[in-house]
């Protein structure tokens, strides 16, 4: 069974950093491309990035330059390393496979004075 464990998320001050992770329990993982998604408090789930098998990355218009998402392959491992964060950057923040129905559970970030 396919399973994504996302970690890092807690509390932060604006302006302040954190690094999320997301490991995969799947065999073949450099074949997939991977991606970030939040869902703030009352809001819908909205992409935040992603990164293909070749490592290209996209972002949201609202993260770029402040965020940056990268690949281990040989660990299983997607991250998002997030700075200058700002009080709407306030979510919960999931991995998922690209193009599937593969979620992980979430971590929440909470960015707040």
């Amino acid at each position: 069974q396919v399973q994504l464990a996302e970690s890092g998320g807690g509390l932060v001050q604006p302006g302040g950093s954190l690094r999320l992770s997301c490991e995969a329990s799947i065999s073949g993982f450099s074949f997939y491309a991977m991606g970030w998604f939040r869902q703030a408090p009352g809001k819908q789930r909205e992409f935040v990035a992603r990164i293909n098998q070749e490592s290209t990355t996209n972002y949201v218009d609202s993260v770029k330059g402040r965020f940056t998402i990268s690949r281990d392959n040989d660990k299983n491992t997607v991250y998002l390393q997030m700075n200058s964060l700002k009080a709407e950057d306030t979510a919960v923040y999931y991995c998922s496979i690209w193009e599937t129905e593969v979620w992980g559970k979430g971590t929440l970030v909470t960015v707040s004075s």
